[in-house]
């Protein structure tokens, strides 16, 4: 039997798998994609680490703006681990051949890896590789456990966990490609799938298939998740396509201005602050822009030449001569599966959950812009001994076939399942209303009308399906799947942001302003018991 299962291929999965494999774990990563296709790739901007190597920076520094960014929220011994870890986080990653941009220093012969400031930072702190950093690091991570002869099986669909007495036992996947309901018995389980801001269709930056599957699979294994109600609003995405623009385009020197030309916020605010900003600014009937024009072409095309190509293709824009329409859209999950300081899920023995898709309360009700490449590093490390630990001193029985049984009939009644209603029309809506209802600003009237019409699509979701009934390579089938975990998700976000009644970081509600620490100190968290099997 194996004894760690990862399930997801970014960059938390696989930093836990190298750090599992290290201390002598077997270790299988188990993909819906495959790992070069990670969300880790859209990071763009940096990672975090309090360095010094252009300006006089601290830990303390770091772990002081991480904490004012969450805005009371978080777990500071938690952050304090992780912003104490992150430089040799950072030496980790160059040791094994993440390609950092470099400046030279005053000492003949040498360099240094180069720092920039992103939102909410007091100083130059991100480390970066031009404006490739989150594919750079997921690069040579993977390359790093190919090397490591670390297993892969990829095109795996998650299903369930296969949990018994509350204890994991493994979990159970569709073969993508065969069509095939199989299960994948293991001492100890590590889930690393990402996000839910995918539920935002039409309206993230985040790429399909970003729907909270590990999520969703824990809350109905019996799994807490936890802080749902904050999803970060990313300020500068292009205005057509949803396309992220990094914030290092800020941080290098861009500026914000409306359509008169005129700047009307600190671009280097926290994401927060800059979102509501720019929703102002179109709420007065303004459009917005990012101006890099002063850049000039030869230091856009050295620091971000990934922005430049994007604009040109997606927007029909030259960022060297024009201004580049942008607005916020959805873009990170500070909520997740909730853990404890070893990253074990609460609920769930031998389970852990690292990277975007938990919750290790560090980034609160707003994420630190460059934070989350390290926590996925830092946390990542510690999800990966620990599992392994786990699996060493716990004796693990082999599970009965109950959940993959169950799991095998649900997707028999798919196929059998004839849809009235076409789910892609209904992913469309909710991600619609998300935007609207539950978005950057939120009211009660809002989040109710939103919460009814949540609870209208579960109902329906009965009369969806799916058209194309191959057994092969069934996209349709994955899409729905995918749906179905959204929709779960998505009434645990409106419920909580009801019973939020402050305004909290990303979490900004119209008649609750203020911060409201009395009341709301706290984090909101959902669990409940639910029979295995019950996959949508």
């Amino acid at each position: 039997m194996i004894d760690v299962l990862i399930i997801g291929a970014g960059g938390a999965g696989l930093t836990a798998a190298l750090s599992a494999k290290d201390v002598g774990a077997s270790v299988l990563v188990v993909g819906k994609a495959y790992p070069t296709n990670a969300q880790t790739s859209m990071a763009q901007g940096g990672m975090n680490a309090a360095l010094g190597n252009v300006e006089k920076d601290s830990i303390d520094a770091h772990i002081a703006d991480t904490i004012k960014s969450a805005n009371g929220l978080c777990d500071e011994e938690r952050v304090k681990q992780m912003c104490h870890a992150a430089p040799d986080a950072i030496a980790w990653l160059d040791s094994i051949g993440v390609p950092f941009s470099r400046i030279e220093t005053d000492k003949i012969g040498s360099d240094t890896i180069a720092q920039r400031k992103m939102g909410g930072a007091s100083s130059k702190r991100a480390c970066y590789a031009q404006d490739y950093t989150g594919l750079k690091i997921l690069h040579t991570l993977y390359d790093t456990c190919l090397k490591h002869d670390i297993d892969f099986l990829e095109e795996q669909y998650l299903l369930s966990l296969v949990v018994e007495d509350k204890i994991i036992k493994g979990a159970t996947f569709l073969d993508i490609r065969s069509g095939e309901v199989k299960q994948i018995d293991a001492k100890s389980v590590i889930v690393a799938t990402g996000g839910y801001s995918g539920l935002y269709h039409g309206y993230t930056t985040n790429m399909y298939g970003v729907s909270g599957d590990g999520i969703a699979a824990v809350l109905r294994a019996g799994g807490a998740v936890s802080d749902m109600e904050f999803v970060q609003f990313h300020p500068t995405a292009l205005k057509n396509s949803s396309i992220l623009i990094s914030e290092s385009a800020r941080g290098e020197g861009g500026y914000l201005v409306n359509t008169k030309g005129e700047r009307f916020i600190d671009e280097l605010k926290p994401r927060d602050i800059v979102a509501r900003a720019i929703y102002e600014q179109f709420s007065q009937g303004e459009n917005v822009f990012l101006d890099v024009r002063h850049l000039g072409v030869e230091k856009l095309m050295e620091l971000l030449p990934q922005e430049v190509a994007l604009c040109k293709l997606h927007e029909n824009v030259d960022p060297s001569k024009e201004l580049i329409p942008i607005k916020p859209v959805a873009h990170y999950s500070m909520g997740g599966i909730d853990v404890n300081a070893i990253m074990q899920v609460e609920g769930i023995e031998g389970c852990f959950a690292v990277g975007e898709c938990s919750n290790a309360k560090v980034h609160g009700a707003n994420r630190l812009g460059g934070n989350s490449l390290l926590e996925i590093t830092t946390f990542g490390k510690i999800a990966g001994q620990q599992a392994h630990a786990y699996a060493s001193i716990n004796t693990i029985s082999k599970s009965n076939d109950t959940q993959l049984l169950q799991d095998q009939a649900y997707i028999q009644n798919l196929y059998a399942q004839t849809g009235s209603l076409n789910f892609y029309g209904q992913r469309d809506k909710l991600g619609k209303l998300f935007y609207e209802k539950v978005g950057i600003v939120r009211d009660n009237d809002s989040l109710n009308y939103a919460i009814d019409e949540v609870i209208a699509m579960q109902e329906n979701l009965v009369r969806m399906g799916i058209e194309d009934k191959s057994l092969t390579n069934n996209t349709n089938l994955t899409d729905f799947l995918e749906f179905s975990n959204v929709l779960l998700l998505s009434s645990t976000i409106v419920s909580a942001a009801i019973a939020r009644d402050e305004s909290r970081g990303a979490h900004y509600k119209t008649g609750f302003e203020s911060i409201d620490d009395t009341k709301f100190k706290n984090h909101i968290v959902f669990q409940w018991e639910q029979p295995q099997g019950e996959t949508a």
